[in-house]
């Protein structure tokens, strides 16, 4: 009689295998690491390449378009007849860009002197808010230009009234901002800062006034946008120099090269002036800014 292969029972317990060892977490720290340094170098690549290929492409775009339906320049100058401009008018476009970036930055720098101040005695005296935030929300909607004239009576055609046209565009995203920053606070924060001992001023700098510092920023951000537009403002309306004076001057004799190479140098200067802010924030609130770039949002 011939034996009979063993029955294999489907509840006994199955053939131990080697199991692959569980990896140290040193190794996952690494490589997680790793991939957050990679994130962060791909978004900072992608947020200067991807900028660069979609300006390359509208004027590429533009070129071809101009000269194939044979627009006149002082219509639409292609971008080789506006680079050509910038080359022959460059001293002239740096001088005028001198001063309107003196303008700009005095008007910024005002301010920030006017504007944080005036910021905290709103978020630290409720009587005085009450009777401010009315006048400074009417203020802003009052038009710019129809004040330009009267300070240019007042103070002449100096220097004088661009920055304070700039001044009187840029400050309020300063005083808002800076506002509702010092407000928007967690209580528990502030309960927290009381039961280890600050007393009114520790809290505040140590815990308030780090906590309003992205809203600051992000008001001085567009206050710096904005005061590029007061003093184009104030040139336009009593200027003898400035890239707003060399822009009415261009329009004036249907010079459309130098037109778009002045507006050219306008958008530079302002988005230099604003890449400036944002080093400034980067400096100030590392953490924040790191984690914004590893997101894409910064």
């Amino acid at each position: 009689m011939s034996e009979t292969a063993p029955i294999s029972d489907p509840l006994a317990e199955p053939a131990k295998r080697p199991i692959a060892a569980a990896p140290a977490i040193e190794e996952v720290e690494a490589s997680v690491e790793r991939r957050r340094v990679e994130r962060a170098a791909r978004a900072r690549v992608s947020a200067v390449v991807a900028p660069i290929a979609v300006v390359i492409g509208v004027l590429a775009l533009w070129e071809a378009a101009t000269r194939t339906l044979g627009v006149p320049d002082f219509l639409l100058p292609p971008p080789s007849a506006i680079l050509a401009a910038m080359g022959k008018h460059g001293s002239l476009l740096a001088a005028a860009a001198w001063v309107t970036t003196l303008e700009i930055v005095l008007g910024f720098a005002l301010s920030i002197a006017v504007g944080i101040p005036l910021a905290l005695m709103i978020f630290l005296w409720p009587p005085f808010a009450r009777a401010v935030l009315p006048l400074l929300v009417s203020s802003q909607a009052m038009p710019k230009v129809a004040i330009a004239p009267l300070l240019l009576v007042w103070f002449g055609f100096g220097l004088l009234p661009k920055v304070l046209i700039a001044f009187l565009i840029a400050f309020f995203p300063v005083v808002i901002n800076t506002a509702v920053g010092l407000a928007s606070i967690e209580p528990e924060k502030i309960h927290l800062a009381r039961s280890m001992g600050f007393g009114a001023t520790a809290t505040f700098f140590k815990i308030r006034l780090p906590n309003a510092l992205p809203a600051i920023f992000g008001g001085l951000k567009i206050s710096i946008t904005l005061a590029v537009v007061g003093a184009v403002v104030g040139e336009f309306v009593g200027g003898d120099a400035g890239l707003g004076y060399l822009l009415m001057t261009a329009n004036g004799s249907l010079d459309t090269p130098l037109l778009f190479a002045g507006i050219f140098a306008l958008t530079v200067q302002g988005v230099v002036l604003y890449f400036l802010v944002e080093l400034a924030e980067r400096l100030a609130i590392p953490r924040r800014t790191a984690n914004a770039t590893v997101l894409g949002l910064a």
